[in-house]
């Protein structure tokens, strides 16, 4: 008697659920893959006789689920085999138990072919070679399931096979950014990831060298010891994987924000005073897909080896290396141990012999092995303090050297503070990397500036770059910058005693380690300059001029600080943070080269330079003389002159206006759109512009405010449009200058703030705000510091605040990176007097609340 779907949901999701309760209470991993295929197995093989298929067909497992890896919510991969001379028939009987599966609540991946066409499908599509080579016959005619395995290895080649297999694995790291060590990374297709581990069996099974640790141990590809770890970091990987899909309840492989902490918590960490339980978590999971990347590397090498023929005799390079097939490795095996000052110098060889593709399998053990012999005698030792400056002042290769000392474990020995903070995560909402892998692409960054090829992206760090004598120093600046990150305490301030401490060890000259020290003391000085305050004001400059002191110095910080910002995240920079680092290098450079920062002469000059645009548009130097007067002075020492023309060149007709005018372009700088509004001044007009730009999807980057003589507010916003959506720009600058006009017009007060959800990142890793206001040393205004987890409506909640407290809004710095916010506001009482103690509590309190 057949029994009908329920029956079968019910068998299927009951034995899950008893599975499911075993792996909570034991969390033995293989046993549950084991025993979740062997479930699909027989229910499969259950159903396919109760409908009966023809018994000259074959239902086989492929894929994981042929490996008998099926995990909690992966695609059941199945091929229904036929027979060459099939009847078409066969398909109309064949779907009614495809429907079944799905209808059971299975997700199936199937494909219906013949042997030949099975064989074709191979030949052509090396994944398809690969499920097949992974079959596994469940039900039906076993002759026909053994003789497609039988052919199928009768034509695979396995010279062939590793080509395409490596090619496959270089294109899915790429997808990756060849990097595991980004915050939510891909338990199965990260670089270091399972998928990493499954490339290396399959390449041995095609070879004949066995489909698992222990054979290819006994192969002599590794020893009985790295089988045995190698399969260790397999098992945590599969945890990792099986958990989170009964978190997600899917098919889920990301170490996703939303799962961290759950994870953390099931594998009963507990948080420290410097480290998040999570943050444990992922350390280890970095730890590792370093060790897998390193296996993979590796066993690939020896799989290349033995799979190749016709190796071609070593070439000497020196005493004691050769290169062999392309790869350097020792000429004497013990030679490491002997003379550990042997592993720096086979670093530097790969970037004075560009013609080396990398270590070969025997080196690549080896240096995993002697690592620990990078101890304290060997940072002392003067010959391997000279190597490794040798390897940063090198003209090539030095960015993949790293990153391979990195990978090998060399890199964190040799540099102990650097070790800590290997696989150490960042939650501050805007770097998208751990730690060390921030640290190297900065340091990338700087290596790029000095590249031909990359010159177009940033022509002024190239042409500084080119002339900056010692790049090692920046280099060095940049491996120290963020070293001390998760000690506590001041990260700047702890890394500027690590690095002024390597630079003494490593003998360089005091100017150049006073350098290093203070470049990175002082690495995020400029960012929050430019990005902070008022880059129009001459003060700021002078200020700022003051902290860097010389030419050089600007030059060196201006280098590190773009190579930073750009390491963070690829969402963080852009045209507009570029433009306002060059403005205040460019400002600052030639202040410090002796032209003048006096307040009447830069106001001079802006006029000057303002007339001569406006002359390009036959607009006559007398007919602006009034509309100049009423700006008032300090209009021209807040703007720069090209903002003067344009603003003179749209208000020449409109200086006593009633109704708001509002002008938009695109922004000059590249990124963006700038917005001026003339209008009558008004306590609610800056609550009201923000919350049109909210509800119209632009993000504030920048606001000035200004009130000219004659009672007329002048302000300019910078917006970004944060939808990835085609737009036309004609019509996107004449539906801002529209509908804002409306807006301000408006009788009704200020629309109220977005209420929207969080970011995912946020609502797992939250941040408190913090908010700071403090008066300045000279004149009535205090500057209102804001950082925050940044959400819709943030900017009208702080809007609306001011208002209510009858605050007088100067200029605004509106800074997102990423999820995280970090706002600056020039403020002062509602007639420009300086506020009292007791208001500035009161706002801060109110400010906190809101936030």
């Amino acid at each position: 008697m057949s029994k009908g779907i329920d029956y079968w949901r019910q068998r299927l999701q009951s034995r899950q659920s008893e599975l499911r309760n075993a792996f909570t209470g034991v969390a033995d991993t293989a046993r549950l893959l084991k025993q979740h295929s062997r479930l699909v197995d027989d229910l499969l093989r259950d159903l396919w006789q109760q409908t009966a298929i023809p018994h000259n067909l074959c239902l086989c497992a492929v894929g994981g689920y042929g490996r008998g890896e099926l995990f909690p919510y992966s695609d059941v991969d199945l091929l229904i085999l036929l027979p060459n001379d099939h009847d078409a028939a066969f398909d109309k009987q064949l779907e009614p138990l495809i429907g079944m599966f799905w209808d059971i609540g299975l997700a199936v991946g199937h494909s219906v072919r013949s042997l030949e066409e099975c064989l074709d499908e191979a030949a052509r599509d090396v994944t398809v070679r690969t499920n097949l080579l992974e079959a596994r016959h469940i039900v039906g005619d076993k002759t026909l399931f053994h003789g497609m395995q039988s052919q199928l290895f009768s034509q695979l080649k396995p010279e062939e096979f590793l080509h395409d297999k490596m090619l496959e694995q270089k294109q899915r790291h790429a997808r990756f950014n060849d990097t595991a060590y980004n915050l939510e990374p891909n338990v199965k297709e990260s670089p270091g990831g399972l998928r990493d581990l499954q490339n290396i069996l399959w390449i041995s099974h095609a070879a004949g060298l066995g489909n698992n640790w222990g054979a290819l141990a006994e192969n002599g590809l590794i020893t009985h010891k790295e089988a045995r770890q190698i399969r260790r970091q397999e098992l945590f990987m599969q945890m990792l994987r099986t958990r989170l899909h009964y978190l997600a309840r899917r098919r889920e492989d990301r170490l996703l924000f939303d799962f961290q902490n759950e994870l953390a918590q099931q594998l009963d960490l507990v948080a420290t005073p410097k480290k998040r339980a999570s943050e444990q978590m992922m350390q280890r999971f970095y730890r590792s897909a370093k060790f897998i990347r390193l296996m993979n590397e590796i066993l690939l090498q020896a799989l290349q080896e033995r799979i190749l023929p016709h190796q071609p005799m070593p070439v000497l390079i020196n005493p004691r290396f050769h290169a062999h097939n392309g790869l350097l490795e020792t000429r004497l095996p013990t030679l490491l141990q002997q003379e550990p000052s042997a592993i720096l110098e086979s670093f530097l060889l790969l970037q004075q012999h560009p013609e080396l593709q990398g270590f070969s399998a025997g080196m690549l053990r080896n240096l995993w092995r002697v690592k620990n012999l990078v101890n304290r005698d060997f940072r002392m030792d003067v010959r391997n303090r000279r190597l490794f400056m040798e390897i940063l002042r090198q003209p090539r290769g030095l960015t993949a050297v790293l990153r391979q000392m990195n990978r090998y474990g060399i890199l964190g020995r040799y540099i102990p503070a650097f070790g800590r903070i290997e696989g150490q995560m960042q939650h501050d909402l805007f770097h998208v990397y751990t730690v060390d892998e921030h640290i190297l692409n900065v340091l990338r960054n700087l290596r790029r500036f000095l590249l031909p090829e990359h010159a177009h992206e940033f022509p002024l760090c190239s042409r500084l770059m080119a002339s900056f004598d010692k790049p090692e120093l920046l280099y060095l600046a940049a491996l120290f910058h963020d070293i001390a990150k998760g000690r506590g305490g001041d990260h700047s301030t702890l890394g500027t005693v690590d690095a002024r401490r390597f630079c003494k060890h490593h003998g360089l000259p005091k100017e150049d380690a006073t350098l290093v020290a203070w470049l990175v003391e002082q690495h995020l000085v400029m960012s929050r300059t430019a990005q902070k305050s008022d880059l129009s004001d001459p003060s700021v400059i002078e200020n700022f001029a003051g902290i860097v002191g010389t030419e050089y110095r600007l030059t060196a910080l201006y280098l590190l600080t773009v190579a930073d910002i750009r390491g963070t995240s690829p969402a963080v920079w852009n045209a507009w943070k570029a433009k306002l680092l060059e403005n205040l290098f460019l400002s600052t450079r030639r202040l410090i080269q002796g032209s003048s920062s006096n307040p009447d002469a830069e106001v001079a000059a802006r006029q000057q330079q303002a007339a001569e645009r406006l002359s390009h548009y036959a607009v006559m130097p007398g007919s602006y003389k009034e509309l100049w007067e009423k700006f008032g002075r300090n209009y021209f020492l807040r703007h720069e002159s090209h903002e003067i023309g344009w603003h003179t060149r749209l208000l020449l007709a409109h200086m006593n206006t009633e109704k708001p005018i509002v002008r938009a372009r695109l922004s000059p700088a590249g990124d963006g759109i700038q917005v001026m509004i003339y209008t009558h001044d008004r306590d609610d007009l800056f609550a009201r512009i923000c919350g049109f730009f909210e509800r119209a999807g632009y993000n504030i980057v920048e606001a000035r405010i200004y009130t000219t003589l004659h009672g007329y507010a002048l302000d300019s916003f910078l917006v970004l449009d944060e939808s990835s959506n085609a737009v036309r720009y004609r019509d996107l600058l004449s539906y801002i200058e529209y509908e804002l006009a409306q807006q301000l017009e408006s009788e009704k007060g200020p629309l109220e703030p977005l209420e929207g959800r969080v970011s995912r990142q946020l609502k797992h890793f939250p941040i408190k705000p913090i908010v700071t206001l403090e008066a300045e040393k000279a004149g009535n205004n205090h500057q209102l510091s804001i950082v925050a987890g940044d959400r819709p409506g943030l900017l009208s909640r702080i809007a609306q605040c001011l208002l209510r407290n009858k605050i007088q809004l100067h200029t605004a710095k509106i800074i997102t990176l990423g999820n995280r916010a970090e706002d600056t506001f020039l403020i002062s009482g509602q007639h420009g007097e300086r506020l009292p103690s007791d208001v500035v509590e009161v706002l801060e309190a109110e400010l906190t609340r809101q936030l």
